[in-house]
């Protein structure tokens, strides 16, 4: 009999991960967004508050041991932008440990980072891959081929590390890497991808092994990961790119759910504190359905139908409820659909909010977490009913900026929200 949880990350460790509720980015290497933790649970009388600190170009939170809160960030972009780790209060907000600066090679992302089973972090921002012990010395440092960003880095159920960089202008196609923990030394060569790709990485592990999942600027393709080797699934691809150039752009981070690959395209935008009026393509974002099965097994669903959509991170997908949820930052929408099939996306709310940012979704009690930018109100967490849309909380965080980066739970009811201005606890308290 099949593991009805073996295609969830929150179901149980992860393979390659610390024993945490959030050892990496998006919960794990599926990005479904789905802490291995219970719901905020928010009720009447309570209201959301804030603790926040300045941090330039913070960018994600993951957490290790129980206390052990850890922020990843850089200095702004630029030939000698550098990276970083700290160790923070997870109440506070303080810095109680900091990394040494992490090398980039001058090339800059956001960057990612991972609690691995190992006891160890590890990085990858620029061009560099960094392995940090918890108390955030540096062990290990690996430049990596290409000379450009690596967008971020996945843990393989065998513990290597595998990381892809982004090529945005369309010169040459991109290339994996995957390098053994240790020492971060190369495990084989490099492997082409044949497109440019501009998306962070995915992971699906089964009975059959690890799959990679990674969007290109006009397609979504797979390769199987075994015995430290990389080869494209041939048979499985899907060319999402169904518009002229002018109408419709590349795709963002794929979501692993429901026997399902889904993304949104229109990835390209101009970020100018906020991505609202910011789409270049003239056409409506989509929502991409791939099945894991049978790539044929493929659709585009528009959302909201609305010109220059854009966005730069995934969407978010409930399998319990059969409800995925999309948004449109260029144009502030955000809204829930009800699948059931292909072409059965049954609509079941919509908002005007300035959504952008990796939501956190937690399935036992329904509640979303979502950001909500408005330029004269700033930067806001909002606690969502999934089904209903209805707002359960909100909290201004005191950011002028709107998070295009990485949200993550705490363990006490709480949420981290990083902006590249901000970072902010948010957790409940009794209103007054």
């Amino acid at each position: 009999m099949s593991d009805p949880d073996q295609g969830r990350d929150a179901a149980r460790p992860i393979p390659g991960h610390y024993d945490s509720p959030w050892p990496a980015e998006d919960g794990g290497p599926r990005r479904q967004l789905v802490p291995r933790a219970r719901g905020m649970a928010l009720a009447p009388g309570e209201r959301l508050e804030v603790t926040s600190r300045t941090v330039f170009m913070a960018n994600m939170v993951v957490l290790r041991a129980p206390g052990e809160v850890f922020l990843q960030g850089s200095t702004p972009p630029g030939p000698d932008n550098t990276a970083f780790v700290e160790r923070v209060d997870p109440t506070t907000l303080e810095t109680l440990a900091r990394s040494p600066d992490l090398a980039t090679g001058g090339e800059w992302w956001p960057g990612g980072i991972v609690a691995h089973a190992d006891g160890c972090l590890y990085v990858t921002h620029g061009r560099f891959c960094h392995k940090l012990d918890a108390g955030l010395r540096l062990l290990a440092s690996r430049e990596l081929p290409r000379a450009c960003a690596y967008n971020s880095l996945l843990v393989l159920s065998d513990g290597n590390l595998v990381m892809k960089n982004i090529v945005r202008d369309g010169s040459m196609h991109s290339f994996f890497s995957v390098l053994e923990p240790e020492t971060l030394q190369p495990v084989g060569g490099e492997v082409e991808v044949p497109e440019p790709s501009i998306a962070r990485i995915s992971m699906d592990a089964g009975d059959g092994g690890d799959m990679v999942y990674v969007v290109g600027e006009r397609s979504i393709f797979r390769y199987r990961y075994a015995a430290g080797r990389l080869a494209r699934d041939e048979a499985w691809s899907f060319d999402y790119r169904r518009f002229a150039d002018a109408e419709q752009s590349y795709g963002w981070d794929p979501v692993i759910a429901d026997g399902h690959a889904w993304f949104m395209d229109n990835g390209d935008g101009v970020f100018r504190q906020s991505l609202r009026d910011g789409g270049v393509a003239s056409g409506p974002l989509h929502l991409v359905r791939v099945s894991l099965d049978d790539a044929r097994d493929a659709e585009l669903f528009t959302p909201f139908g609305v010109p220059r959509g854009t966005i730069t991170n995934p969407p978010l997908v409930d399998p319990s409820r059969k409800i995925v949820v999309a948004y449109d930052s260029g144009n502030a929408r955000l809204g829930a659909f009800r699948y059931a099939g292909p072409g059965r996306f049954a609509p079941l709310w919509e908002h005007a909010m300035g959504a952008s940012n990796h939501f956190i979704l937690y399935p036992d009690t329904g509640e979303i977490v979502v950001n909500d930018y408005d330029e004269s109100a700033g930067e806001h967490v909002v606690v969502l009913d999934i089904e209903s849309g209805r707002e359960l909380g909100r909290t201004a965080i005191g950011s002028p900026v709107q998070s295009v980066t990485f949200q993550a739970p705490g363990f006490a009811r709480d949420v981290y929200c990083c902006t590249f201005a901000t970072l902010a606890r948010v957790f409940p308290t009794l209103a007054a």
